[in-house]
């Protein structure tokens, strides 16, 4: 019989690939040459004699070993072979993970990744693993019910970030609807929770839809004391009306100033991975305002890659906070106006007081998708004869504002 003592100092004699240490009922310790000790019972089945591996030592101390073997000898007293009955329960194990909802999650993720963008994959798989997986990840897709998905999502809830608990709720969803589709479940209790959660005030980007304030606005940009480039982005910013993302990312590679045309890459575009590799770019009429803007600020960056790069580093492009910070700086609380609010501007001034330019020409400029399952599929105006008239317009009646003249409604041609 072994002891704990004879197998903490077992080694293997000069000369021999192992050495092995009896104990009783067929379990032995394996000593290599290399100082590695394994458990090993031996039995036999089927006329044959076999060994079932038990563990490594200490890993697996004696006493377990013994009852490793007391296992196997219960298991081969019932009829089955227990090297056989060890790989069913891995088997079993292993198709018992793979219906956890951590499992199920990041399978889905993987699957998904390629239509996704890595932002929002990753966006995706952080919220999961913050939120919900501490709470639901080891259990089976099938043992989660409504109760139990909404006492994970209310942690987040009680903490008052109300928008995250909704999209801890999407997320869910989508692990169920995927389980259902491969059969590890037949139930999403996330469609039961509608309802469940405190309701979601929609907060939109604050923005200035007044001509009078509009023209203060721009009043305010023009005496900017800041860095040139920051007041160039904040001018940019109201007369191209484009994302804060596109704006701050521009290329000079992209701006043909000739042309009067910028063209963003469709990789750029807030767009799914199917669009930015496939679609098309997006073109961005300039007008005679935003041409002189841009050759203004050329000898301060046109030497390098971003028209608007960060200041610690040609490299990158200018900070998300810059345009935020510029505003704050000019007294526009983030409750008055942000960098997405230059966006709201135009669509809403141009709208209301310049009625002669169509809807659609609006949208296409601020690269809205059409509307309908197939109005991306059929509809693809981009009507730039009409955007870059109106990009003109739209330039000439901010500097009218700015210069506090009044302006009259464009009638409708």
């Amino acid at each position: 019989m072994l002891t704990d003592a004879a197998c903490r100092q077992a080694t293997c004699p000069e000369g021999k690939q192992r050495e092995r240490l009896s104990d009783a009922g067929g379990l032995y310790l394996e000593v290599a040459r290399n100082g590695s000790k394994r458990w090993f019972v031996k039995y036999r089945f089927g006329g044959k004699e076999r060994r079932l591996a038990l563990g490594n030592y200490p890993e697996v101390p004696l006493k377990a070993a013994r009852d490793g073997r007391d296992e196997a000898r219960k298991t081969r007293a019932a009829g089955a072979d227990p090297v056989q009955a060890r790989k069913v329960q891995r088997i079993k194990a292993k198709a018992s993970n793979a219906i956890t909802f951590e499992s199920v999650a990041r399978e889905l993720q993987q699957t998904k990744s390629s239509a996704w963008s890595e932002k929002y994959a990753a966006k995706w798989l952080r919220g999961c693993e913050k939120d919900l997986f501490p709470w639901i990840g080891s259990m089976p897709l099938s043992d989660i019910t409504p109760p139990v998905l909404l006492d994970a999502i209310r942690r987040k809830e009680r903490m008052g970030n109300l928008d995250a608990a909704h999209t801890l709720r999407q997320f869910a969803g989508q692990v169920f609807r995927y389980g259902i589709q491969t059969g590890r479940c037949t139930y999403n209790p996330a469609g039961d929770l509608v309802g469940a959660l405190k309701p979601l005030q929609v907060r939109h980007m604050a923005a200035i839809l007044e001509p009078a304030a509009a023209g203060e606005l721009m009043r305010n940009i023009d005496g900017y004391s800041g860095q040139p480039l920051t007041r160039a982005a904040l001018v940019l910013s109201a007369l191209l009306f484009q994302r804060p993302g596109n704006i701050r990312a521009m290329e000079w590679a992209e701006v043909d100033l000739q042309s009067a045309l910028w063209t963003i890459p469709a990789a750029k575009m807030k767009r799914s991975m199917h669009g930015k590799i496939n679609g098309r770019p997006h073109l961005v009429p300039l007008s005679t305002h935003a041409v002189i803007a841009l050759e203004d600020i050329k000898p301060l960056s046109g030497a390098g890659q971003f028209v608007f790069p960060s200041l610690l580093s040609g490299k990158r492009c200018m900070s998300e906070n810059t345009i935020r910070a510029a505003l704050r700086r000019m007294g526009y609380s983030n409750e008055e106006m942000t960098a997405h609010g230059f966006r709201a501007m135009a669509r809403t001034l141009i709208a209301e007081r310049l009625p002669a330019i169509g809807q659609d020409v609006i949208e296409a400029q601020l690269a809205h998708g059409k509307a309908g399952p197939l109005g991306m599929a059929y509809d693809r105006a981009e009507y730039m004869d009409q955007r870059r008239q109106m990009m003109q317009i739209w330039s000439e009646y901010l500097d009218q504002l700015r210069l506090g003249a009044k302006v009259f409604p464009l009638k409708a041609a």
